[in-house]
């Protein structure tokens, strides 16, 4: 049955990549395919004792695919409030000129992106990003190219601390690299994210105009966008003072969020407060839950485990290097953790070239991380053939990144 796993793999990943030629949304594939891999695993199963074990394994993969979806859930109803509102339109009109050239839009965009990475997780910062470039109004050709700096800067901003990249963090609590050892990888992260910016200057030779307007903003609305800030906030300071998992926080400031919309409820007739979970676009949020049930998958039968083979076949530079390319079909998270159960020989400096490329390889495709999955399900341009064509550019950016990191932080800690 492991080969016929890897075959739905693929055609999953084919049926992601030519949604715009089959007109099948990504969302109901993957879905059907992750559900169906699972129900095979239970049929092929004969012995009792199997499926019990299938059904252990079932529910923790059920358990990281809940904890994600209550996380996105919780976020994106923030958002989606903070949005309808204008709040966000509002934050631009008063921090940026009203009018400002699409380059230094993109690099501004790109840098902020990097720098709140590097504290909150990468689904807020994507999703907050997005909402402010998205206010802006130019061509859908010009939004992806923000959209994969977006991508490419939350990845690398998060490689730096142990609270923006989940693979970060496993690599630290495995003791493989300090927090020392990681702050050097926050500079050359950086430069390559300006490099991708440089490279996507072609064709923004013109200048983009902030509407701006007299919002108007009730008490509730000022409450709300507060407990959002909190929430982040405390998000950050909870998990590593205390280790509480950022999606209790989250859910706890969403649960203050419905409480301070009825306590300032202006009128009887204001909209319900739980209205705006239902303007989540749950799209993304069912495109996740089909690909971590693939990747569950791929996990039990050993595929993951496989790929740490490489590194008796390649030196360990290259290795890290492919495994990071690796992460943009493969979910890092699992990868990352086979090589730390597997007891790969590396160094401390070899360890840190793995931290960035499985955190930013995975930016190289649209499919590869988190970040690029919310893009594509909250921008409509933006496809897996359409970031494809900036494949090059991330490639570049991520390769440079890659050995930016190496000469650095050899020259930097050795």
């Amino acid at each position: 049955m492991t080969t016929v796993f890897i075959v739905l793999s693929i055609i999953a990943l084919l049926c992601t990549i030519f949604e715009d030629i089959i007109h099948i949304n990504k969302a109901k594939t993957t879905l059907f395919i992750g559900t169906l891999s699972w129900v095979l695993f239970y049929v092929t199963a004969l012995e009792s004792e199997a499926h019990e074990f299938i059904t252990e394994r079932f529910q923790e993969n059920l358990l990281e695919i809940a904890t994600l979806w209550l996380f996105l859930m919780a976020a994106m109803t923030f958002v989606a409030y903070l949005n309808s509102k204008n709040i966000i339109r509002h934050l631009v009109q008063e921090f940026l000129p009203p009018r400002m050239h699409e380059r230094t839009l993109l690099m501004l965009i790109g840098c902020f992106a990097f720098m709140f990475s590097m504290l909150a997780d990468n689904i807020t910062t994507t999703l907050i990003t997005l909402a402010i470039y998205s206010s802006v109004d130019m061509p859908a050709h010009k939004r992806i190219k923000y959209a994969a700096l977006i991508i490419f800067a939350v990845n690398s901003g998060g490689v730096g601390l142990v609270t923006g990249e989940v693979t970060t963090l496993m690599i630290f609590l495995a003791g493989k690299v300090s927090i020392g050892d990681l702050l050097a990888l926050i500079l050359p992260s950086l430069l390559a994210v300006i490099l991708l910016a440089i490279m996507l200057f072609p064709g923004l030779n013109r200048y983009v105009d902030f509407e701006h307007h007299d919002y108007v903003f009730t008490h509730r609305d000022r409450f709300i966008m507060g407990a959002f800030l909190v929430t982040i906030l405390l998000t950050v300071f909870l998990n590593i003072g205390f280790d509480v998992p950022p999606v209790l926080t989250f859910l706890f400031g969403l649960s203050g969020m419905f409480l301070l919309a009825e306590w300032f409820k202006s009128s009887p007739d204001e909209e319900p407060i739980l209205h705006y979970i239902r303007e989540i676009h749950f799209d993304t949020l069912l495109f996740f839950l089909g690909v971590l049930l693939i990747v569950g998958i791929l996990q039990e039968i050993g595929v993951l485990f496989e790929l740490t083979t490489l590194y008796q076949w390649m030196p360990v530079e290259l290795a890290n290097y492919v495994m990071g390319l690796l992460s943009a079909l493969i979910d890092n998270v699992p990868m990352t953790a086979a090589v730390i159960k597997a007891d790969v020989a590396m160094s401390s400096l070899d360890w840190l070239a793995l931290t960035y490329a499985t955190g930013v390889g995975g930016s190289v495709l649209i499919i590869g991380s988190a970040a690029g999955i919310i893009t594509m399900g909250k921008l409509q341009e933006v496809t897996f053939a359409a970031y494809g064509k900036l494949f090059l550019h991330l490639l570049i950016a991520y390769t440079f990144g890659y050995l930016a990191n190496l000469w650095f932080t050899r020259w930097l800690l050795v």
